[in-house]
């Protein structure tokens, strides 16, 4: 009896971004993901459609939040390395949350690299356009599953979103920085029974910052941020439960 495959074409996605290994087994399965000289852990707990990402190195918080939850809920989580804000990538520096569209990190790079010549600027966004969809790839859920990223590309709070967000639920108005931000309505229409802020952004016309919210959107992918104040591990923590028991 010929027996199924149990890995999913993911997997090989994955395994390629790292590169070919010299005695590959067909039950390895990839520990790192790497994208320039950004490089992601992963963690997998079981298969489900659930994914979760972490783009802050300096969020410690987060990390440590992230890390307990994956030991008992299901899923793929692909959590950045190293300490800093930025990656490096060509030798230069990257916020690694504008990587996700070539003119969002066109604008990184020559924000944090205000040295570079058009040539260095180029050449590193040729090297992203040739990685970026096997990331996306990796981090996008099979079946509708939802998308859960920790921490937030800089967002100054939720009433700063709302003003331009399709609907809002702002039941903690003392706490602008603890909030949702998610693409799905159904989603949304959950979550704003939590006693936690939360706001729809859908709006994929918007000028192309290069988040993954933005693609996340534009694919439509059911995408979630959790964020709250540098450092309130609690509120992340207890924010991340709710999502889990409440969306499918």
């Amino acid at each position: 009896m010929k027996m199924a495959n149990p890995y999913s074409r993911r997997d090989f996605v994955a395994l390629s971004v790292v590169g070919p290994l010299v005695g590959w087994t067909p039950w390895f399965r990839p520990k790192e993901l790497v994208v320039g000289d950004a490089r992601f852990r992963i963690l997998r707990n079981r298969r489900s459609s659930r994914r979760y990402v972490l783009l802050d190195g300096d969020r410690d918080a987060a990390r440590q939040v992230l890390t307990h939850h994956m030991e008992s809920q299901r899923g793929t989580a692909y959590l950045i390395e190293g300490a800093a804000r930025e990656v490096e990538i060509a030798g230069g520096k990257l916020d690694p949350h504008r990587m996700f569209s070539r003119a969002g990190a066109e604008a990184s790079l020559r924000s944090l690299n205000p040295g570079w010549n058009q040539g260095q600027v180029t050449a590193a966004l040729d090297l992203l356009d040739r990685q970026r969809e096997k990331l996306l790839d990796a981090l996008i859920p099979p079946d509708r599953g939802l998308l859960i990223a920790l921490g937030s590309g800089g967002t100054p709070s939720a009433t700063d979103v709302a003003a331009t967000a399709e609907r809002h639920s702002l039941p903690q108005p003392d706490t602008p920085q603890a909030f949702y931000l998610c693409t799905d309505p159904a989603d949304y229409q959950a979550l704003a029974a939590s006693p936690y802020n939360v706001v729809l952004s859908r709006n994929i016309i918007a000028r192309d910052d290069g988040s993954l919210e933005r693609r996340a959107a534009a694919r439509n992918v059911r995408f979630l941020n959790i964020d709250t104040r540098p450092g309130d591990a609690a509120a992340q923590r207890d924010m991340l439960a709710w999502a889990e028991s409440h969306l499918p």
